[in-house]
């Protein structure tokens, strides 16, 4: 993944609106005191973030995953051990909350792999089951516009993952 310093036509991300492009930089006036921001625009809405230039990191802000980045998620995806999620529902979805909240695409396709695993052996209620598939959908949020030969085999895992059904 980039460094913290954007220019314009780079994809980022900015949780929890998902996937962004820079569209440059703006003077705005805060306190009195005009500082330089990233104008984030977000596909197929109205949204715009404003991101503090100095301290994008902050806000969440990162660069979004490219195609060199396709394989270690892939392999990330295949090949993730066991998350150790709580067992008690709401210390679990504490853990989840903060895992898609951060919206770290390695610590999303671990929790997927988590909860595919749980979903293929016993079926998830309901909350697991929205946190499965709030977590594909950020990947594949993160993974679409990207053409590539491994992308589309991580895109393909996706659905493949999310049309799964219990074994039981």
């Amino acid at each position: 993944m980039k460094s913290s310093s954007f220019l314009p036509g780079d994809r980022v991300v900015l949780p929890p609106y998902g996937v962004g492009v820079v569209c440059g930089t703006c003077q705005r006036p805060i306190s009195g005191e005009t500082q330089a921001y990233y104008q984030v625009e977000f596909a197929n809405t109205s949204s715009r973030a404003f991101v503090p230039v100095q301290s994008p990191q902050g806000a969440g802000l990162r660069a979004a995953l490219t195609t060199a980045d396709m394989p270690n998620l892939l392999d990330c995806l295949q090949n993730s051990g066991a998350l150790n999620l709580p067992r008690q529902w709401s210390a679990r979805h504490r853990r989840v909350a903060e895992i898609l909240a951060a919206a770290d695409p390695y610590e999303l396709a671990t929790l997927t792999c988590e909860l595919r695993r749980w979903n293929v052996q016993r079926g998830l209620p309901d909350l697991d089951r929205q946190a499965f598939r709030q977590a594909i959908r950020l990947l594949e949020q993160e993974v679409s516009g990207l053409e590539d030969e491994c992308a589309l085999n991580v895109q393909q895992f996706l659905g493949h993952a999310w049309n799964e059904t219990s074994q039981s």
